[in-house]
């Protein structure tokens, strides 16, 4: 019998194995939890007996969960003096599929922050955001039912990566000289200033196409018909710029049959609708102003025009491409105002780390906040899920927390096992409780705020046992 961080795993429960790129799901299935920090411990509680529940109602006793507990945060440090035991770390890797509550930074240097230690020290590459509309959840836009996002957040890069240095350090100079350097080498006029904090920030090839990679495969299974590249290429060209070119380039070369660029459908729908249209005709309509501009960019985009005819017309044309997965990007900036004013006209968006971090969050807050978010970091053959919201230890073992944000987590989890139907129980119970207006204080609040008069407010268990309670009534509804 397997044992970590000096705990025996329950004999009845099986290693999940991953073989040719699928999970392979034994009928007990070993989980590692981690009930986290501060409120965690409460939320916690809530959730797993959801889960619990759902599982039974849909298998009766034929698959079951088997958890098993590891340590991160405050709890591993009280035990073991670490803030991530290294049995953790194995356990998860041996069994692959986990769930988290919230855990604390630690304070005072150490690791930076548990969360991004793991998605790091496991290859978790990308953060799986779902952000869609719960009926009922109060929302401050006008129409949240419009909401219906899947973000794919790249996880180990970027600004999380890690790397600065703090001002007047030997370091900071010693980069800020090696860089000025370089920057007079090539003729440049700016130079960092002598007493900055610098930071370096990494994108990659490799972790931009396995982003894009799982994002629209995710697309083709589950039917959705745009993905979009998020960025902020019109500054950092060489990063974030890059991150959209190595994204484009991804789409085309993978999965050519499938997709269709947004300025490869400006070209094709120009000749679907005139035939005769010349070359230069066609990239005058793509890049308006085209005849004001440089004679070598002017050929350039004639090229791309033709390239994009001669290679797909033939299995595009005609109005194929309106049946294929619509590959466009967006300066993050101007996403961040369109998922405001017409969020109904993004499904997937993928997008490197730190802006990733705001959309996601800017997202969640249309639907209800963090408090019913849910949020996966996964790899190839591992997935952790977790809470993304704090951890509130001034209301640690008040029982009156919301546990959505990890309840719908759980949802994701299920998702991803393949256990669908009971996924959806969870879902469809948790939305029942809420239609109901049976909430826990934070939704109880938004509610009375927008006039609701039979709000009833509940505690993180009572909120759980109501959306057990409901299970049974959806699942009559359904049949």
């Amino acid at each position: 019998m397997a044992s970590f961080n000096g705990l025996t795993v329950p004999p009845e429960g099986k290693a999940i194995d991953y073989v040719s790129g699928k999970f392979v799901i034994p009928d007990t299935p070993v989980i590692p939890f981690i009930e986290g920090d501060g409120t965690g411990r409460d939320i916690w509680k809530a959730s797993v007996r959801v889960f619990d529940a759902a599982v039974q109602k849909v298998f009766q006793g034929r698959k079951r969960v088997v958890w098993y507990e590891v340590f991160a945060g405050e709890k591993a440090y009280k035990q073991f003096s670490e803030w991530l035991p290294q049995g953790t770390l194995d356990a998860i890797t041996q069994y692959r599929i986990a769930i988290k509550g919230p855990l604390t930074t630690p304070v005072g240097g150490g690791i930076r922050s548990l969360n991004v230690a793991l998605r790091q020290l496991l290859n978790l590459y990308a953060c799986w955001r779902p952000v869609k509309y719960i009926p009922g959840v109060p929302s401050p836009v006008k129409h949240p039912e419009r909401m219906n996002i899947v973000i794919f957040r790249e996880n180990t890069e970027d600004v999380y990566a890690g790397m600065e240095w703090q001002e007047g350090t030997p370091q900071a100079k010693s980069v800020i000289e090696f860089v000025n350097k370089l920057l007079r080498d090539e003729g440049a006029k700016k130079q960092i200033r002598p007493d900055a904090g610098v930071g370096i920030k990494p994108i990659s090839i490799t972790a931009t196409r396995q982003l894009v990679r799982r994002a629209l495969r995710y697309a083709l299974d589950r039917g959705r018909k745009t993905a979009t590249l998020v960025h902020k290429g019109n500054i950092m060209k060489f990063t974030e710029g890059a991150f959209r070119d190595w994204g484009y380039a991804l789409a085309k070369e993978e999965f050519r049959s499938q997709i269709v660029t947004e300025r490869e459908s400006w070209a094709i729908d120009n000749k679907d609708k005139n035939p005769n249209l010349s070359i230069e005709a066609n990239a005058a309509m793509v890049e308006p102003g085209l005849e004001m501009a440089p004679e070598a960019f002017r050929q350039a985009v004639c090229k791309e025009v033709k390239e994009c005819l001669d290679s797909i017309y033939a299995t595009h044309g005609n109005g194929k491409w309106k049946q294929k997965i619509m590959v466009n990007d967006r300066i993050a900036d101007s996403m961040l105002q369109q998922i405001l004013t017409r969020a109904d006209e993004y499904e997937i968006v993928c997008t490197p780390n730190l802006n990733g971090d705001y959309l996601s969050d800017a997202c969640a807050a249309q639907i209800g906040g963090l408090g019913v978010a849910p949020g996966a970091n996964i790899g190839d053959g591992f997935g952790v899920f977790e809470a993304t919201h704090g951890t509130a230890p001034k209301y640690a073992d008040k029982d009156v927390i919301n546990p959505g944000a990890v309840i719908r987590s759980g949802v994701l989890m299920f998702e991803f096992m393949g256990w669908q139907e009971v996924a959806d129980l969870i879902e469809s119970a948790l939305a029942e409780t809420i239609a109901q207006h049976r909430v826990t204080y934070d939704l109880e609040r938004l509610m009375k705020m927008e006039g609701i008069k039979d709000v009833q407010k509940l505690g993180s268990t009572a909120f759980g046992s109501a959306i057990i309670e409901n299970m049974d009534k959806v699942k009559a509804a359904a049949a």
